[in-house]
């Protein structure tokens, strides 16, 4: 009698043993991971999340030798069974980006700012594989196209200064992909996207892992991204992993306090109206927008194109206006036209009672000191030549305010209030994380303690814990100081628990504005429909039905 035999589990794509990771600082080796162990199997999704600085990014990048010169790493970490750790840089570079491909945090400081999109994307292609130009060309629009980038044969020529954040983040996704990687580690690829544009992007990911049978580490904050797609998760604090388990488990059964506290700090979109009555402003409103209309010009064979229109938004004193919408639809360009940094077309856009399109540049510099901007990227808004105090107290000796042991004091001051060691004002930005370096930014954005802040996705980068602190100091300072606020952001529960009012735009026009009531529990437009809709929610069971009922409608 002959028996079949069991079949045997399928081997892990990713072996990790006892990795350690560990930076030289000052004279001393500083453990940023520690005795990590896990593996990935094919068709898998392996989240890790925890708190900036934890170690989750620090540590997967270390496994393809992307460490800098000041980093040791030992132990193993094995790709089909051949060791990654320890072997020669030429081994590693014909890795990197076929077998293992990595979407990277911050697609601004990832992308080279001189070379097109089409032409970046062509040169993996070509890199490793053997295509002509024009066959890396036609690859290249159609991965455009995958991840839903509009006009991809136009967007081949663009360079990633003249895209948005989330068209540059898909970009980055398009260009990870394109070679149909073994593993990928996605070190949060939603960040930069709204809501339905996450929820193409998990698709596309959760595509590729049955197209590809891939295996997939996701390093997020988003528990919302973690119960859309993750099967198993890593939790890690301080560098060491404090819990790991199936995705189900960790959602409702955590073990270990710290996860318990990660899972309570997540922002939930409400359900159902509430009780609380809009609160009624009067007086000058800080920030007026009326019937205005924003154009980028022509330039070569790029032409004129108007990105907002007819746009008509007032913010008073102590007001949070939250301004949601899909990339692409113009947040941001109002957002840096309301503190100068674009010109409108027309309309008047009317700053502490000044009109910024007719301003003299004195005046300008005037209204510019009452004006606070923290920008998405926070790796490309910091001077990489300055250490972390020089950044914050920056605006503070430009404008006189303060100098010398004062300056110093303030400095300090703003570290504590974004809750950074005082001692980071002696480092630079590349030694931070994104989530630090966000808050670097937040610092300087309230240094002059401004009448108005234009907030462009000042969470995204924030992992769930922190995002939550900062938007208690957020809200403790507004009171305090009754600045008033436009919050551009594609966090919808972000938007409900700080707004006094919320603003939909879609293809640079404003489609509803409202209070969170009407806007996100009684929506009236079709789009702002589709939004809420697309919403992941930390839950991996609801998340599931929700995605459901998203492919049925």
């Amino acid at each position: 009698m002959t028996t079949t035999p069991a079949a045997q589990p399928a081997a892990p794509i990713l072996e990790v043993s006892e990795l350690n990771l560990d930076f030289w600082v000052d004279g001393s080796w500083y453990p940023a991971a520690k005795r990590l162990s896990y593996d990935v199997k094919a068709g898998e999704v392996l989240a890790i999340v925890g708190e900036s600085g934890s170690g989750k990014s620090s540590s997967s990048m270390a496994l393809l030798g992307l460490t800098p010169q000041n980093g040791r790493v030992s132990g193993s970490a094995k790709l089909g069974g051949r060791e990654l750790i320890g072997i020669p840089e030429g081994r590693l570079r014909a890795i990197r980006g076929k077998d293992v491909a990595v979407i990277f945090q911050e697609p601004m400081t990832a992308l080279n700012p001189v070379y097109t999109i089409g032409f970046q994307i062509a040169e993996s292609l070509r890199t490793h594989l053997d295509m002509t130009p024009a066959d890396a060309q036609r690859r290249a629009i159609e991965l455009l196209e995958m991840v839903e980038i509009p006009n991809p044969e136009g967007t081949i020529r663009k360079y990633p200064h003249q895209l948005s954040g989330g068209q540059r983040q898909r970009a980055m996704i398009a260009m990870a992909i394109s070679c149909d990687p073994l593993l990928l580690i996605a070190d949060e690829p939603t960040t930069a996207l709204d809501v339905t544009v996450q929820a193409e992007i998990l698709d596309l990911l959760r595509n590729l892992r049955t197209r590809l049978n891939s295996a997939i580490i996701i390093i997020t904050h988003d528990m919302g991204v973690v119960a859309d797609l993750a099967d198993k998760v890593i939790v890690m604090k301080d560098g060491a992993i404090v819990e790991s388990g199936d995705v189900n488990a960790i959602f409702t059964a955590p073990t270990q306090p710290y996860t318990q506290e990660l899972l309570a700090s997540v922002p939930h979109l409400r359900i159902g109206a509430t009780d609380i009555a809009p609160t009624t402003r009067s007086g000058e409103p800080v920030l007026r927008l009326s019937d205005v209309v924003i154009e980028y010009p022509k330039r070569g064979r790029v032409p004129a194109f108007r990105a907002v229109e007819d746009f008509n938004l007032t913010i008073h004193p102590g007001e949070v206006v939250g301004l949601v919408g899909e990339s692409g639809s113009g947040k941001t360009t109002v957002g840096r036209a309301s503190v100068g940094l674009l010109p409108i077309a027309e309309g008047s856009l009317i700053v502490q009672g000044a009109d910024l399109a007719t301003a003299s540049r004195a005046k300008m510099r005037e209204i510019r000191r009452t004006i606070g901007i923290v920008f998405q990227d926070p790796g490309s808004s910091l001077n990489p030549r300055f250490p972390i105090g020089q950044s914050i107290g920056e605006p503070l000796l430009l404008s006189g305010r303060a100098a010398g042991a004062e300056l110093n004091a303030r400095v300090e001051e703003l570290l504590d209030q974004v809750e950074l060691p005082r001692s980071f004002r002696n480092r630079y930005p590349h030694e931070l994380s994104g989530g630090q370096r966000q808050r670097v930014g937040i610092a300087r954005a309230l240094a002059l303690r401004p009448s108005l802040l234009v907030a462009d996705e000042p969470t995204s980068a924030l992992d769930v814990s922190v995002q939550a602190r900062f938007l208690d100091l957020l809200q403790n300072l507004q009171k305090q100081l009754q600045f008033a606020c436009l919050f551009i952001s594609h966090d919808l529960a972000v938007v409900d628990m700080l707004s006094d009012r919320i603003a939909v735009m879609n293809k640079g026009r404003l489609v509803e504005v409202g209070t969170p009531d009407q806007i996100l529990r009684n929506p009236k437009d079709p789009y702002t429909q589709r939004l809420i809709a697309a919403v992941p929610v930390p839950d991996p069971h609801e998340q599931r039905e929700r995605r459901e009922q998203r492919r049925a409608s």
